[in-house]
């Protein structure tokens, strides 16, 4: 019988094959160069993720340079380099080259794509750790990911701020920040949250890159879930930044939580603050009604809607609509757009709301100012 297109190319089963590890491992996935593919990254991810991996996908058409700047501070244990276009003896050692510059030469790099055998000796001379051909078992690529788990320490005092911020935010998400680790509260602290798939994480990219346009230093801590069963996830977040364009502008962390467990969140702000950050914004996991939590911990929360969200009834019930200090009705370009503005008015009693298409860029410049630079 045929198989679907759908279906993967190679099956494992989805159970936790890291819960004996020191920590979650994270890998940052990413494809350099100009493959405009990603079917095959995306099958290796959703594999890692059900085997309890912590899997940071970065996306396609990545520099060596973006790809280093994600891997310090995302505080990964192994870099996973995909690509087709032949470009591997140029690309790889570059990526080599900016992680050494960045502070960070000890992350591991494995790499995988149409490599010709007889450049694999040149790879692993350069300092790549595993190199992958095509038909490589999945079995492998997970055991290989383990072999970089190290137990995680403190960076020392002599290396480069990013870096050491990457690795307290890494301690402190487990609990397990120094006590002489210093705590400062950024300037300004927003929260977006709302439904998955309303557009919150192309819209916290715009901003961020508002911000660097206007000169600050911005920093954003991302959360999606965390199976369950697994204790794997899949971060996907940071792709919606164009880290070419914005370079070290922006520091990303993509973490990956239960529920709204932000137990943590106040040492991770403060950390972020007392590294120089002005400016922190924390997107939530997609959110249901009852996701209130994040309002605690931030200045300022912004909810997003998109249409079609729901009727009146569902925007009169309590919950996540009441914490919005202000609305954003994203992709406003949709049918639905004016009736999602008519439900919002009824419940916003005077609370601002925005309209933006974030893939567009509309009305980010103006959500921007009410939400970081207005008192």
């Amino acid at each position: 019988m045929a198989r679907s297109l759908a279906d993967p190319t190679t099956s494992i089963e989805k159970r936790d094959r890291c819960g004996d590890l020191p920590h979650r491992p994270r890998v940052l996935l990413g494809k350099i160069g100009l493959d405009g593919h990603d079917r095959g990254v995306k099958l290796i991810a959703r594999i890692m993720r059900d085997s309890g991996i912590h899997v940071i996908y970065s996306g396609l058409w990545q520099t060596p340079r973006g790809l280093a700047i994600g891997a310090r501070d995302e505080d990964v244990d192994c870099v996973a380099a995909s690509m087709m276009s032949n470009s591997h003896l140029v690309l790889v050692p570059r990526l080599l080259d900016e992680l050494r510059g960045l502070g960070r030469g000890d992350i591991r790099v494995n790499v995988g794509g149409i490599i010709p055998q007889e450049d694999v000796a040149t790879l692993i001379a350069q300092g790549v750790a595993r190199v992958y051909h095509t038909g490589t078992g999945m079995d492998q690529i997970v055991e290989s990911v383990r072999e970089c788990v190290r137990e995680r320490t403190e960076l020392p005092a002599s290396a480069p701020p990013s870096a050491r911020l990457a690795r307290l935010l890494s301690l402190a998400s487990a609990g397990q920040v120094p006590a002489s680790a210093p705590l400062a509260r950024p300037r300004r602290v927003i929260g977006i949250t709302g439904a998955p798939g309303a557009g919150k994480s192309t819209l916290v990219a715009a901003m961020a890159s508002e911000g660097v346009r206007r000169g600050r230093r911005m920093a954003v801590i991302a959360f999606d879930p965390m199976s369950p069963i697994t204790g794997g996830a899949l971060l996907g977040d940071r792709l919606r930044v164009d880290f070419n364009a914005v370079d070290e502008g922006v520091f990303y962390r993509s973490l990956a939580i239960v529920g709204e467990d932000y137990r943590h969140l106040d040492t991770l702000i403060g950390l972020v603050g007392a590294a120089g950050f002005e400016t922190l914004l924390i997107e939530t996991v997609g959110a249901g009604q009852n996701d209130v939590a994040i309002r605690t911990h931030v200045d300022r929360t912004a909810v997003v809607t998109v249409p079609g969200m729901g009727d009146g009834v569902q925007m009169d019930k309590a919950g996540i609509l009441e914490i919005a200090d202000l609305f954003v009705a994203n992709k406003a370009d949709y049918a639905g757009e004016a009736q999602l503005m008519r439900e919002l008015l009824d419940v916003a009693s005077g609370r601002e709301i925005f309209e933006t298409i974030a893939t567009q860029g509309k009305g980010i410049i103006e959500l921007y100012e009410a939400l970081v630079e207005r008192p």
